[in-house]
């Protein structure tokens, strides 16, 4: 038990560096330095699967955690969505939808925390889904600049058209389910 209590810092610390490297990573995208960014890109998913592991596996789940990890992927994601936009990477109104969805899902979660006062970060699969989804096409776009790679334009257009659909969907959906939990809560049905 006092190994666990010496170790429970470690997932948030991960999930800290992933945070700190959103500037740097969109600084090389800005430079033109898009291998070095495309690694940086791989090495941050890579730590948001490592810090997950390393809390269920060893119960170093932390209330911070709960919160920090999902900011870490939401800042990380829409950082580089509105720089691959800025850049003409990436349709502007795909990068309008994205954030749009993630600002309603965080300004959301804050109006519910704050009527309610019983937030439980529990994400839909279709919002899960579009976080895949969202990671695939960046990445992709990103491997494109950085390592040259040749995709076919249909690859890209059917997952710009995943991105925008579960984007869409999923941001309907938190704001029916909040809806529905705070008008039951104040007795408005």
């Amino acid at each position: 038990m006092d190994r666990r209590k010496r170790l429970v810092w470690l997932p948030n610390l991960i999930s800290l560096v992933r945070l700190f490297a959103v500037p740097v990573i969109v600084l090389l995208m800005l430079e033109g330095a898009y291998t070095p960014a495309f690694w940086l890109f791989v090495a941050a998913g890579v730590s948001d699967a490592l810090d997950g592991f390393i809390a269920r596996r060893w119960q170093l789940t932390t209330r911070l955690g709960a919160y920090l990890d999902p900011l870490a992927d939401k800042v990380l994601l829409v950082a580089i969505f509105v720089t691959l936009g800025f850049l003409g990477q990436v349709a502007i109104w795909l990068v309008i939808l994205v954030v749009s969805r993630d600002i309603l899902i965080m300004g959301g979660a804050f109006l519910y925390h704050h009527l309610t006062n019983d937030l439980k970060m529990r994400p839909l699969f279709v919002s899960k889904l579009n976080t895949v989804v969202q990671i695939l096409l960046v990445a992709l776009v990103m491997a494109k600049l950085g390592l040259s790679l040749e995709v076919g334009n249909i690859v890209e257009d059917v997952l710009v058209a995943i991105v925008g659909l579960t984007s869409f969907v999923s941001g309907v959906a938190y704001i029916v389910i909040w809806g529905r939990k705070v008008m039951g809560q104040e007795g408005l049905r």
